[in-house]
């Protein structure tokens, strides 16, 4: 998923994205050189010229967006440091787009890799979480996934308990019915890590 990545290209000249799995790393890379068969995000670009009223830029966006993804990083959440032996500069920001959500079995472990998050940014730096609440399941194919099920006040709690100070904090009720996930609403926070 890289649709946050073209709203980041306008912040950020130097964006490094972490993946977990192999075939993650090997499909970005795929689509940032252009190689036959990479997956085709111009859907995602698209979206993001005709919200911002510049449909005639997409091949723009695609392109500022490739050239500010400067490397993407193996992580392993299990470990201290998730990039090593990659030791990573702090970063300005970190975003994360329901990672939290699939990870963590429960209340400790999302408040665990939260704390690791923090340890990637710079004191002062921003973190932005978008995540669902009240969910319990991802249906892909016919394989049904674990979600972690939290709410607005769990998750508000855990930032502030880690240090961070929550600027904005947006929660969208879900409007679409599907049994592929049962959330009931999207949550979207941005907070700075206190100094």
């Amino acid at each position: 998923m890289i649709h946050h990545l073209y709203s980041a290209c306008e912040f950020f000249k130097h964006i490094i994205v972490l993946k977990i799995k192999e075939r993650c790393i090997m499909e970005l890379k795929r689509w940032v050189d252009r190689r036959t068969g990479a997956f085709d995000w111009c859907h995602a670009a698209q979206l993001h010229v005709d919200l911002e009223g510049k449909s005639d830029q997409l091949e723009d966006k695609e392109g500022k967006v490739r050239s500010a993804l400067q490397h993407v990083v193996k992580c392993d959440l299990q470990k201290e440091n998730m990039t090593e032996p990659i030791d990573l500069p702090l970063a300005d920001c970190i975003i994360s787009v329901v990672l939290l959500d699939y990870i963590s079995k429960d209340q400790d472990d999302y408040i665990r890799y939260l704390r690791k998050f923090s340890k990637l940014l710079k004191p002062g730096g921003h973190l932005i979480l978008i995540g669902v609440l009240d969910a319990t399941y991802l249906t892909v194919g016919k394989d049904k996934f674990h979600v972690f099920n939290y709410n607005e006040e769990f998750v508000r709690k855990a930032l502030v308990g880690e240090g961070f100070v929550i600027d904005r904090c947006e929660v969208k009720k879900r409007t679409n019915v599907s049994d592929l996930i049962d959330y009931k609403a999207l949550i979207f926070i941005a907070a700075h890590k206190e100094k």
